[in-house]
């Protein structure tokens, strides 16, 4: 890839990777530990999400087509080093997940709300749930 052309457009939106496309398979290792290097640098690159994630939904069984993919976001990333977001020293003091809510009566907004979690959760899956039951509590304690 260090002799790769540049190019200035990753995956474009309209872009299907199916899990089922024709073609001879990649190396599933290979293909997975570029998908775990890019949803790394997602944290600093909002840019690439989309194409990222739908380049992950395929890592059970990558082709050929879904690594072009791949090396396209690469060749993307290497004409585009400039951008990034920057986030300044102490700005993510804990690493506790911040949870949001926003309670509507019809299409009126009653209440709303974000609080910085308890404990700290080990996966995005167990801070959502946490988040979801803080909200069904706000939505209890508005009924009564």
């Amino acid at each position: 890839m260090e002799d790769s052309e540049e190019i200035d457009a990753h995956i474009a939106t309209t872009t299907k990777l199916d899990i089922d496309e024709p073609g001879s398979s990649v190396d599933q290792k290979m293909y997975r530990g570029i998908i775990v290097s890019l949803l790394y640098l997602i944290t600093s690159r909002h840019d690439i999400v989309f194409s990222v994630v739908l380049s992950a939904r395929v890592q059970a069984n990558p082709k050929e087509s879904h690594l072009t993919a791949i090396k396209r976001i690469l060749r993307y990333l290497k004409c585009t080093t400039d951008l990034c977001l920057w986030y300044p020293k102490g700005f993510l003091v804990g690493r506790k997940s911040t949870s949001a809510m926003a309670h509507f009566l019809g299409s009126c907004i009653v209440s709303w709300a974000t609080k910085k979690q308890t404990f700290l959760a080990l996966s995005t899956a167990k801070a959502e749930y946490v988040a979801v039951a803080s909200c069904c509590a706000q939505l209890l304690w508005i009924k009564q």
